[in-house]
């Protein structure tokens, strides 16, 4: 019986987190089965006199490894100059709910690539108030170019996680309503994380379900949120409580979006971004520390390689554990604490990655504290979360009894356990258990809050 406890309570990433490759192209050729195309005569041609066949879900895809072509720091190194024009596409692997993730510049002026995912001829985009100036006639553009059966309907909500809310969702329910969209129509989610997840569970409810698609315009959720069909809004009692799994038909990430985004969001994202290094990819978190620089001055190949290495873990982890069982929960280093500072001080007032940059580091010092981990990590941690520009401690106004106020309603509670994403090993493992000492919870609760 304690076998079967600690099976139930524990869940190790290790055993699971395979080695990713450094920096694969995804290429659909129009080549016969025997053909074969090398990284050699891949650097020689120009990209557009192939006339490439972009078809993420063809079985005679063509993968060319451009390990090659990367030097010892991962750095990407640049192939032609037309090669910004043809994606790199990464699969979510869900059996016939697979989908592709493409990463690129300049995709919202690519029509071809939203309009193989709208199958119906009526299409709601949900945006915000900031992000619909800017993109909004662009997104529309690109869904009716060509196209002149498609008739596309808008709903701009106001801005910001305060407004992750069932008031809010309503507003869209109200426009695909009074807009009389059937369950042909596609769902559009234009904006980061909070559109992301309320467009998602309005299209997972509609109808009893539409399809949607998701073009996030934040490095939070072109890294994180927009991959995996986490949908959901927020309750005054907890973040995220209320909510469906429901996958979209795609996600297309437009790198140039990131150039709108103001420097404190862009930090923010890289929250995430250096939680895959820490729970599941080591080699990708010493090119972080080596790289932060880059990112934080918005080098478009250093984004485009944290954007990609990131999808990929996370495709990696939702197409293995699709619901969160077990392995997905690993995902969520650092957000127990993080998402108790969200809630204690108010939605908005602090942006997600920030609670989660606070979060990760106590959840760092509570692994510390139990013994799994050495001072080591505990100081690269510390250092890179600065270089980001990230807190390393919670807000002042947090207290012990607020921290488990609400972290008593966390998703990750089971049988009344609270269950943690902690780091245990070298760098790159961590476990999801519920199976550690309660008194190293409380030593680091005392330790980066008031009693």
């Amino acid at each position: 019986m304690a076998s079967s406890t600690a099976v139930t309570n524990s869940f190790s990433l290790s055993k699971f987190s395979t080695k990713l490759k450094p920096e694969p192209v995804f290429l659909s050729l129009p080549l016969n089965n025997s053909n074969s195309l090398s990284v050699g005569s891949f650097n020689k041609c120009r990209l557009t006199s192939l006339q490439l066949l972009v078809n993420p879900r063809s079985r005679r895809d063509i993968i060319v490894s451009s390990s090659s072509i990367m030097n010892k720091d991962h750095q990407q190194q640049p192939l032609e100059a037309d090669v910004e024009y043809t994606p790199t596409i990464v699969d979510v692997n869900l059996g016939d709910r697979s989908y592709p993730i493409y990463i690129g510049s300049g995709l919202l002026q690519r029509p071809e690539f939203l309009q193989r995912h709208v199958h119906g001829k009526r299409v709601l985009i949900v945006t915000n108030e900031t992000v619909a100036p800017l993109y909004l006639d662009k997104v529309v553009d690109a869904l009716t170019k060509g196209n002149p059966n498609v008739s596309v309907e808008t709903v701009i909500l106001p801005d910001g996680e305060k407004y992750k809310d069932m008031d809010t969702l309503m507003k869209v329910f109200d426009k695909a309503i009074e807009s009389r969209l059937d369950r042909k129509s596609t769902f559009v989610a234009l904006g980061g994380g909070v559109i992301g997840d309320m467009c998602g569970f309005a299209a997972a409810s509609f109808l009893r379900g539409v399809n949607f698609i998701q073009i996030p315009t934040t490095v939070m959720a072109q890294v994180d949120s927009s991959v995996g069909g986490k949908t959901g809004i927020n309750h005054p009692l907890g973040k995220n409580l209320i909510g469906a799994f429901y996958q979209p038909q795609c996600v297309l990430i437009d790198t140039d979006t990131l150039n709108t985004l103001p420097d404190r969001e862009l930090a923010s994202g890289f929250a995430e971004v250096i939680k895959y290094g820490l729970i599941r990819d080591a080699v990708f978190f010493e090119w972080q520390e080596k790289n932060m620089p880059a990112l934080m001055a918005r080098d478009p190949s250093a984004l485009a390689y944290a954007i990609k290495r990131s999808c990929e873990n996370k495709a990696e982890v939702v197409s293995l554990d699709e619901k969160e069982s077990g392995l997905r929960a690993t995902l969520n280093l650092g957000h127990t604490f993080g998402h108790a500072i969200e809630t204690g001080v108010g939605y908005g007032k602090w942006f997600h990655g920030e609670a989660v940059a606070a979060g990760t580091v106590m959840a760092v010092d509570m692994s510390y504290r139990l013994g799994w981990i050495d001072e080591s990590i505990v100081n690269r941690v510390h250092t890179i979360l600065k270089q980001a520009n990230l807190p390393t401690a919670p807000p002042a106004i947090m207290t012990v009894e607020m921290f488990k106020s609400v972290m008593a309603v966390d998703k990750k509670v089971a049988d009344g356990l609270l269950r943690l994403i902690l780091l245990k090993g070298p760098l790159g493992n961590c476990v999801f258990t519920g199976d550690y000492d309660r008194k190293a919870l409380d030593d680091t609760l005392y330790a980066f809050s008031k009693s």
